[in-house]
């Protein structure tokens, strides 16, 4: 029967990669399998299952910071700060790039949904980058990579799928993080920079920039978005609210940063409030579908064989994380970042917690890895994002060839913070030091 549970896993694999829908595939792979070893009558254990999803707290974050992203959006704050960003780096070499990379972070740490990063920096971003001499496969290398930052900083949907899933504190895990994603920012920068050092035409500096209008822009585009990272953020890691309370901080916050630039009509909120409920449908009609998988696959015995295969191996921890961090780097070229959480993260988990892996720094590792999906072809869905509104002129090869150099950096930063731990407890740890926790 634990064969059997292996088979059950590569023929729900085969059936996404032929373009399946994730929930019902995975769903419909489980009633079948389940109900021919099982029995019918094993599935009445399912809806104690989906119950506990639907009542879970932390979940509830996920469909706020989802609308907070949307109406910061729909509000225009992030033109106006890509704009603003353009006119402060432009007169340097590379600074349209340098450009792209802040407001990436800083639209990160305010909504953390790459999909609408992606597209606004390439529909604002990439023509000017274009106009002004900029290497296409640069420009699109940039803008693509830039937007998947949001899968690391917080407050990052992965972050919050993976702590449920994983079962770390949901602000412990956004704390670890904050290095990480600040090393990846460091990394994206000095490329451009090297790159632009050593041939200028590929990054060329804006000749003409209107300085005078400078400063009434910082103040109207910079300062809203640090407020809101400060208030939703802060809020987290100073032990003020919960993660799912400062996500209602954050629509709060966005909700009065679109009224305060003018934007908050009826339309802009039934948009963001239809595209919240389609996007947080589609998560938890996933989850739902990978629980029946998850019921069935340990009912069969196949989490006791992975389990028995891993520790079999020799190496034991370190032949673990290569093995299980490299299982999904290879399906992230295929599969959706959520779809590798709730099927592939279950199965490893209850090891790493065999093997005295620290829970923490181990959801993190998979974050960083999962990252890469985003940028990874044929399937990278942030390459997808930007050929969509890319010009014509831009050909999916020269995007392709792009981001090659930024997953090269993500895979390098994934193996800092595998060689070097404390990269990741250092802020957890201070701020349990700072609450009176012993770490």
């Amino acid at each position: 029967m634990e064969v059997w549970a292996l088979v059950m896993f590569v023929v729900a694999i085969g059936a996404l990669l032929l373009g399946y829908p994730v929930a019902f595939t995975l769903g419909a792979v489980a009633l079948l399998f389940g109900t021919v070893a099982l029995g019918f009558d094993y599935f009445f254990l399912l809806p104690l299952r989906i119950w506990g999803i639907l009542t879970n707290f932390t979940l509830l974050a996920v469909p706020l910071f989802v609308f907070m992203g949307v109406i910061l959006e729909k509000s225009g704050l992030a033109e106006e700060l890509l704009e603003t960003m353009a006119m402060l780096c432009g007169r340097m070499r590379g600074g349209l790039a340098f450009a792209v990379i802040i407001v990436g972070a800083l639209l990160a740490a305010t909504t953390g949904v790459v999909g609408a990063t992606v597209v606004t920096m390439g529909v604002i971003a990439l023509p000017a980058m274009l106009k002004h001499g900029y290497a296409p496969s640069l420009a699109t290398g940039t803008i693509a990579s830039a937007g998947t930052l949001g899968q690391v900083i917080p407050p990052s949907i992965v972050l919050i799928l993976l702590a449920d899933v994983v079962g770390v504190p949901i602000g412990s895990l956004f704390l670890a993080a904050v290095v990480p994603g600040s090393i990846l920012i460091a990394l994206y920068a000095a490329y451009i920079a090297v790159a632009a050092w050593r041939d200028p035409a590929v990054a060329p500096a804006i000749v003409r920039i209107d300085q005078r209008a400078l400063a009434p822009r910082v103040l109207k585009s910079l300062f809203p978005p640090l407020f809101l990272i400060v208030a939703v953020l802060g809020s987290i890691f100073f032990g003020i609210a919960s993660p799912t309370e400062s996500a209602a901080i954050g629509g709060t916050g966005a909700l009065l940063l679109a009224a305060f630039h003018r934007r908050l009509s009826r339309e802009n909120l039934q948009l963001a409030a239809l595209q919240t409920m389609k996007l947080t449908s589609m998560v938890f009609i996933i989850l739902i579908g990978a629980t029946a998988f998850g019921l069935v696959f340990k009912g069969m015995g196949g989490d006791r064989l992975v389990h028995d295969i891993f520790i079999a191996m020799p190496g034991g921890q370190i032949s673990f994380l290569v093995v299980g961090q490299t299982v999904i780097f290879l399906l992230g070229f295929f599969l959706d970042f959520v779809e590798i959480c709730f099927i592939v993260v279950p199965i490893l988990t209850p090891i790493a917690t065999a093997l005295g892996i620290d829970m923490l720094w181990f959801a993190l590792l998979i974050a960083i890895n999962l990252q890469t999906s985003f940028l990874t072809p044929p399937f990278g869905f942030s390459l997808f994002y930007l050929k969509a509104v890319a010009p014509a002129s831009i050909k999916i090869q020269q995007i392709y060839r792009g981001i090659i150099p930024f997953v090269v950096m993500q895979l390098a930063t994934l193996a800092l913070i595998a060689t070097y731990p404390e990269l990741v407890r250092w802020l957890p740890d201070m701020m349990d030091r700072i609450h009176g926790i012993t770490p």
